[in-house]
Formats: C-alpha cells, sequence, structure tokens
C-alpha cells in the first residue's frame, strides 16, 4: 500500500494557539506535560515511596530540580556546546536566547544528574535509588517531546528510499524550493522529499519501547542502580540506531566516518558509563 503522505499545514506551525503577541507552542505544551505526567507518575511510584519521598519533596524534586535546572538550563548549555559551539564562543549571549530554540538531550540529562546530586545532597537519600525512580519515568518525557518535535516539522528523518512510504515536511523542510510571487512565497512541493517521520520512530523507541523494558526490570529487582544503568544502556542504544533514519543538523553534518552524527557519538560514552553503574552495582548488591 502507498503509505506517503503530504503533512498538513497544522503540524508545521510550531504555535498551537497564538493570540496577539502571545504564542503557545507545541513544543512548550510537551515539556509542560511531560512535567505534569512525570510529577503524577513518580507520586505513586514504588521506589519513591521507598525512599520517603513527600509530595512536596517530588514536586520540587519534578519541577525545580528536574525541569528548570535539570532539563530545561542544562539542555540549553549543552545545546549551545555541542551543536552550536561556535556560535556561542563568537557570541556568549547566545546562550540566553531561548526563544531561537535549542534543547539538547545529552545536556539536559548532565543537567538533570547534577541538579539530582544536589537534591540528594540536600534530603541525604541515595543517588542511584532515586535516578532508578526517575529513570523510570522519563521515557514518558523522551516519548511526548518527539510528538512536539513531529508537530513542529522539525529533526525529520532522511529521505526515504520505499517508493511507498514517507512523509513530506511543507513548508519546513529547506529543500522545498520556494520563489516570491507578488510579495506571496510560494512554495514548489514538486521539490520537497519524502522522509521518515523519525521523531515518531523516536517517540515510540525512546517513549513507549524504553517504558516496558525498564518497568520489566524494575519488576525483577530492587538491586540499586540497575533501572538507571539499564537506562543509559538502552536509551544509548535505541537512539543510536533511530538516528541512522535521522536527518542530521545541517550545521554540523556527519561528525564521523562520514555517517556518524553528533547524538550518536554522544550516546557512546553514555552507553559505557551505563555498563560501569551496572558492574558497580551488582558487585555492590
Amino acid at each position: 500500500p502507498n503509505m506517503k503522505h503530504d503533512l498538513p499545514d497544522f503540524f508545521n506551525n510550531p504555535s498551537l494557539i497564538e493570540l496577539g503577541p502571545v504564542q503557545i507552542q507545541f513544543y512548550a505544551v510537551t515539556w509542560l506535560l511531560s512535567a505534569v505526567l512525570i510529577y503524577s507518575f513518580l507520586k505513586r511510584n514504588k521506589i519513591i515511596h521507598e525512599i520517603g519521598l513527600k509530595k512536596d519533596d517530588v514536586n520540587d524534586m519534578v519541577f525545580l530540580y528536574g525541569l528548570f535546572f535539570g532539563a530545561m538550563c542544562g539542555g540549553r548549555i549543552g545545546y549551545m556546546l555541542f551543536y552550536k559551539t561556535q556560535e556561542l564562543i563568537n557570541d556568549p549571549v547566545s546562550l540566553f536566547k531561548i526563544w531561537e530554540g535549542g534543547l539538547s538531550f545529552h545536556g539536559g540529562l548532565i543537567g538533570v544528574i547534577i541538579a539530582l546530586i544536589i537534591f540528594c545532597k540536600k534530603k541525604n537519600i541515595k543517588f542511584l535509588r532515586l535516578m532508578d525512580g526517575v529513570a523510570l519515568s522519563m521515557p514518558i518525557g523522551l516519548g511526548l517531546v518527539r510528538i512536539g518535535n513531529f508537530l513542529n516539522g522539525e529533526l525529520y528523518g532522511k529521505a526515504t528510499t520505499n517508493q511507498n512510504w514517507g512523509l513530506r515536511f511543507i513548508p519546513t523542510d529547506p529543500e522545498c524550493k520556494s520563489k516570491i510571487i507578488d510579495s506571496i512565497e510560494i512554495i514548489d512541493a514538486t521539490k520537497c522529499l519524502y522522509r521518515h517521520p523519525s521523531q515518531l520512530y523516536e517517540s515510540f523507541g525512546e517513549g513507549i519501547l524504553l517504558f516496558a523494558i525498564l518497568l520489566f526490570i524494575s519488576q525483577k529487582t530492587n538491586i540499586k542502580g540497575v533501572v538507571c544503568s539499564s537506562f543509559l544502556i538502552f536509551y544509548g542504544s535505541i537512539r543510536f540506531i533511530i538516528e541512522f533514519f535521522r536527518q542530521p543538523d545541517s550545521h554540523i553534518g556527519y561528525v564521523a566516518y562520514d555517517s556518524l552524527s553528533m547524538g550518536q557519538l554522544l550516546c557512546i560514552p553514555m552507553i559505557i558509563v551505563g555498563f560501569f553503574i551496572l558492574i558497580y552495582s551488582r558487585k555492590n548488591a
């Protein structure tokens, strides 16, 4: 069957609602919804109950330490360091131009880890055990944010080689050539490529599949550090594989062997650290 489709304008408009100068964007909505669902999940999580965190503690951990200091601040710093290094060197103030977009998962992960280390010191709780509970909740956010990328018509995949499969991201795909006629931009859709909806691949792989794997592992073991190390290993592996279907960032391209993206390179140390934590956890069980 022919599964080629053009995405309607609804999917390529970052703004969900526009009220004069106020814009509510898909991406922001998925981030906020992720935080709310993660908070609801962690309130009922057996690991969080085992640690003894109260409702207010979980609230602070998710929204202040996790979302703001960790994911958003760490994600922004990571994006500028990993993907816009030269721009950051030339214009350090660009770090604060958050309205231009740009968050890195790997930077956000480092930010979350640092923020939660501080949180654990403050609350005098075991870091690895807390991270087991947090790791189990992270696929919720990962899956939703990738849907936000899809709705924005960004971070799409490579052109498909299958003649019966693919989506055209009109007009956000730069391959969609345009011309100005009577001050109106006209898109030549015949130039647009059918691409892999890699955002949806990631939403399934990093969201649904990863959650199922971690939930299974958490039910089979109570060893401290196993769930969070499994998150690093399986997320890194799933992301590494799906990146082969994703179009690399245009301003970076491939960074190794003409086939590996920056996202894939950042997954390698993540997987290695995951195995080290797993070995450490099992030895000290």
